[in-house]
C-alpha cells in the first residue's frame, strides 16, 4: 500500500501545506504522470482539483518531466530538476527518477489547478490556528 507526503501548492496565496495520504487516497496518484490532474478531495481539498507537478523518492532523486516511466534513469542534464550547474555549459550524468508516480515516490508535490467554494486555508483550519496565535500573543 503506498503512503505519500503530499506538498500542496496554493498560487494565489502563495502558501504551502504538508498532508501525509496513504490508502485509496495514495491509490489515486500511482500510475499518473507529472502534468496529470487529480481530483482534490484525495489530499482533504473538497471541491478542488490538484496538479502533479514533481515529487521525488526515498533517496531525494528527484521526479523529471522529460524522463518516461518509473524507474530509475541515469540521464545528461545541464540544469532543471536534479542539478544545478556552477558554471556555464556544465552538464553532468546524474540519477533522477521518470515522470510516473509509483511505490518508489515518497514525496508528491501538487499545486491547485481548479479551485473550489472554500478557500484551502480553511478546509485545512491554518486560518483558525494563525488567528488563535495572533490572539495570544496580543493578550
Amino acid at each position: 500500500m503506498a503512503t505519500f507526503q503530499v506538498v500542496v501548492a496554493d498560487p494565489e496565496s502563495g502558501r504551502t501545506y504538508q498532508r501525509e495520504v496513504d490508502g485509496q487516497d495514495a491509490n489515486r496518484f500511482l500510475g499518473l504522470d507529472i502534468g496529470d490532474e487529480v481530483d482534490g478531495e484525495a489530499v482533504g481539498l473538497d471541491g478542488y482539483t490538484v496538479e502533479i507537478t514533481g515529487g521525488s523518492d526515498a533517496a531525494g532523486r528527484p521526479m523529471r518531466p522529460d524522463v518516461a516511466g518509473a524507474g530509475l534513469q541515469d540521464v545528461l542534464l545541464s540544469g532543471g530538476p536534479g542539478f544545478k550547474p556552477t558554471t556555464d555549459g556544465e552538464r553532468k550524468r546524474v540519477s533522477v527518477r521518470g515522470k510516473e508516480v509509483s511505490e518508489a515516490t515518497v514525496q508528491l508535490n501538487v499545486a491547485v489547478a481548479e479551485r473550489g467554494d472554500e478557500s484551502v486555508e480553511s478546509l485545512y483550519g491554518e486560518g483558525e490556528e494563525e488567528e488563535a496565535d495572533e490572539e495570544a500573543a496580543e493578550a
